[in-house]
């Protein structure tokens, strides 16, 4: 029997993706609604109650105020920052621990990561959970993502004529994935974030570097690599390079797939390594998250 998935804000980037996702894959009944309608609360709401799941793919604000005129016991994925530590929730980065994918399938309310914190995370909650980190350790992380992931604004910008060719922004490092990979690692305090875009349209690396030294257990490149590795064992979606990595690395390779890659680099003899993560910004990071949540939601997928 077709699932019937009602996607708010199925005009965004998210929501295209997911729409397309759901259409190749098949299986699925997408309720939309008429243009003059997408705004008017009673057709959202009969929209909601007549969905196995609805997908939220709108800003933080009206993602409150959807959830707020759900009706009872609606099953509601948010693709939006608003529910991602809240109360209540189940994040939903399936690979993130053991169990973690079990609690998404029974879960009514599961918030779909953001595209960095999926690569943080995945980098930085291996080391926490195994003890290979303590909590306190001083951490920082640095990204880049393709120019879609960052809104209408700065998708006009880059694909106007003369876009910038790379850019710093969140200055001010309150980026808004930063509360949701603080807990989810499991950090003691917020991570030093500095996030970039560069001009191409979509992928993304997300970078941490570390002393050898500051590890709670005694460690090394090739034990690093061994940690990930079983740490990801059987995880779909998430493939790990297993030697020591000193090739050039392309954001835009993983492009059109769901699937993040780990990458360990080293100059053991200095005590230095750096954790990469890389990723499809709208695959993994955004609209593949959600149907992989979706199916977990749904119970079509271990």
């Amino acid at each position: 029997m077709s699932a019937r998935i009602f996607i708010d804000g199925q005009a965004g980037t998210t929501g295209l993706g997911i729409t397309e996702r759901l259409e190749k894959t098949g299986g699925f009944i997408l309720l939309t609604l008429p243009e003059s309608r997408r705004k008017d609360p009673e057709a959202r709401a009969e929209a909601m109650s007549a969905a196995d799941i609805t997908v939220l793919c709108l800003p933080d604000d009206a993602a409150r105020e959807a959830v707020a005129l759900a009706p009872p016991g609606a099953r509601i994925l948010d693709a939006s920052t608003a529910h991602r530590v809240a109360e209540g929730w189940v994040y939903g980065f399936a690979e993130m621990a053991p169990g973690q994918a079990e609690l998404i399938t029974a879960a009514r309310l599961v918030a779909n990561p953001g595209c960095y914190a999926t690569g943080a995370i995945a980098l930085l909650r291996p080391l926490t959970a195994l003890g290979l980190m303590e909590a306190k350790s001083p951490v920082s992380i640095n990204a880049v993502s393709g120019y879609t992931g960052g809104g209408k604004a700065m998708i006009a910008a880059h694909e106007a004529q003369g876009g910038p060719a790379f850019e710093l922004y969140a200055l001010g490092l309150r980026h808004k994935h930063l509360p949701e990979i603080t807990r989810y690692a499991r950090l003691a305090r917020p991570p030093l974030f500095v996030p970039s875009v560069g001009h191409f349209p979509q992928g993304m690396l997300v970078c941490v570097p570390l002393f050898l030294d500051t590890l709670s257990r005694a460690s090394s490149p090739a034990r690093l690599v061994e940690a990930y590795a079983d740490y990801y064992a059987g995880a779909k979606a998430v493939r790990v390079q297993r030697d020591i990595w000193t090739a050039n690395l392309d954001p835009q390779e993983l492009n059109g797939t769901d699937m993040l890659e780990i990458f360990i680099c080293a100059n053991e003899a200095a005590g230095q390594v750096l954790l990469i993560a890389r990723l499809d910004n709208l695959g993994k990071g955004a609209s593949g998250a959600a149907v992989q949540n979706i199916e977990l939601m749904l119970r079509r997928e271990a």
